[in-house]
């Protein structure tokens, strides 16, 4: 018998907006304990939220972005339950009438073959504080409380482990590029639980799925639904019964572990928010807010292959991050050459960012640095071996080639009267590279442009080199 997964995802992205859903604390992440905090985002009595504007027009383009049916006629709701990290005992958030429905990502897998996971609906709500466990006790900061929340939840048509990483890459670079969100996992401001069940291949009901917390990576994400695939397909076999369970990614051990068992469904009590008013969304402002949609990273992918004839492969790499896209396409312009432009940059340029630790935005030049050096190369100013370590210079002090060239004395060597003497003298001191080229080892002329390139402390025209020693050895 053959199984396949059955995945759906519930992602929760932290909008950037410089205050609270429903009160006008600071969104700042960290800060001392409980001091980001007010009467609204704690639930005294008597206090009232009201609906932070950006956090809809936030919505609203996440949902326009991802290809949603927008709600003109919503509400916030009530969804009631005790925690001790939900000051009011209820989450105001949004429940029959989501801000968002019926959207849709698509991916593309290895095979090529594009795939569309669907989009049920994107909510938007408020976060809620955060548990420290300590020797002494538990705990609570609520700084995070009220900070606004998206909740996008994708249609359980995900199928793999792969899948999963695809779609959530995805929707990251998405919010990311729409500045709806920073995504930063490592502060919190994404995170994903996730649904898996199984199902022999070929039969439509689904099984009984599991809920996997505290997976704080997407490769995380990745190996937990690969564990719990494999679990419950073994446990199936063996004829056991799965039950509905909420279960926790164990990172040291690389296993889900029971956290509590849901055999019926939570009863939240969700009932409409009497504090704030219904939601009406004009076509207006939908349009408006459309406007602010920026090129998205899929469709710069589409762009730079199309418009630069890029490799799909560069391509994808430099739409990562929208600091890296931006460089590159400015350098693609002024260089005239996007080809030489993304071999720069995704060469050695992100090999010293990578050393460093550094990020595109931090780089002391602009793209025009890239596109001069790509002119002095080619014009002959200085070779290809020459230009990586000017670039290294620019790296450091944030000066151009030209001026790192003049000062440094970098400029290429193209007198063939001085390069043939040093290529003489080499051959000279290296008789083996006349008798094995002779003895039909050509590659041996490699090994004399190399001392002749050394010899020049690689100033001399490479392609004078070449033309030189080989016309030097079949003299001799």
């Amino acid at each position: 018998m053959e199984f396949e997964s059955v995945i759906g995802l519930e992602v929760h992205a932290e909008l950037l907006t410089k205050t609270k859903i429903y009160c006008g604390c600071t969104t700042e992440f960290g800060g001392k304990a409980n001091t980001h905090v007010c009467p609204i985002c704690l639930g005294l009595p008597g206090s009232l939220p009201q609906l932070n504007k950006q956090v809809v027009e936030l919505g609203i383009k996440a949902g326009l972005a991802l290809n949603c049916e927008i709600t003109k006629v919503g509400r916030m709701d009530r969804k009631n339950y005790f925690y001790p990290d939900c000051p009011k005992n209820y989450q105001i958030t949004q429940d029959e009438l989501p801000l968002c429905r019926n959207g849709y990502i698509d991916i593309e897998l290895e095979s090529g073959e594009i795939k569309r996971i669907g989009i049920e609906r994107i909510h938007i709500e408020e976060d809620a504080g955060k548990l420290l466990h300590t020797k002494r006790g538990t705990l609570v900061d609520f700084n995070r409380a009220g900070v606004p929340l998206i909740e996008v939840v994708s249609k359980p048509d995900i199928r793999t482990s792969e899948e999963a990483t695809l779609y959530l890459t995805k929707l990251k670079s998405i919010l990311s590029s729409c500045k709806v969100s920073d995504c930063k996992m490592e502060e919190g401001s994404l995170r994903c639980d996730a649904n898996i069940s199984i199902r022999e291949k070929g039969t439509e009901p689904f099984g009984i799925r599991s809920e996997i917390k505290n997976m704080n990576s997407f490769k995380a994400v990745e190996k937990a639904l690969h564990y719990e695939f494999e679990r419950q397909v073994k446990a199936v076999t063996a004829g056991e019964k799965l039950t509905v369970e909420t279960r926790r990614w164990d990172e040291t051990n690389n296993e889900t572990t029971v956290m509590r068992s849901k055999e019926e469904a939570n009863d939240y009590r969700y009932f409409p928010e009497g504090d704030l008013v219904t939601l009406n969304i004009s076509d207006e402002w939908i349009e408006n807010v459309r406007k602010t949609i920026p090129e998205l990273p899929h469709e710069k992918e589409a762009r730079f292959i199309k418009e630069y004839e890029l490799p799909k492969y560069d391509a994808h790499v430099l739409t990562l991050t929208d600091s890296m896209a931006e460089f590159f396409d400015e350098a693609a312009k002024l260089s005239k050459d996007p080809k030489a432009a993304s071999n720069w940059i995704m060469g050695d340029l992100s090999r010293l960012m990578n050393v460093e630790g550094t990020w595109v935005e931090d780089l002391k030049f602009a793209p025009n640095g890239i596109a001069e050096l790509i002119e002095v190369i080619k014009d002959g100013t200085i070779s290809s071996a020459i230009g990586k370590q000017v670039l290294e210079a620019m790296f450091e002090s944030g000066k151009l080639p030209k001026a790192i060239i003049e000062e440094k004395g970098l400029k290429q060597n193209n007198d063939e009267g001085a390069i043939l003497e040093i290529v003489n003298k080499v051959l000279d001191e290296n008789p083996q590279v006349i008798e094995q080229y002779k003895s039909g080892k050509t590659r041996i002329l490699g090994f004399a442009v190399g001392q002749v390139m050394k010899a020049t402390k690689g100033q001399a025209n490479p392609g004078i080199v070449n033309q030189l020693v080989e016309q030097e050895v079949a003299k001799r």
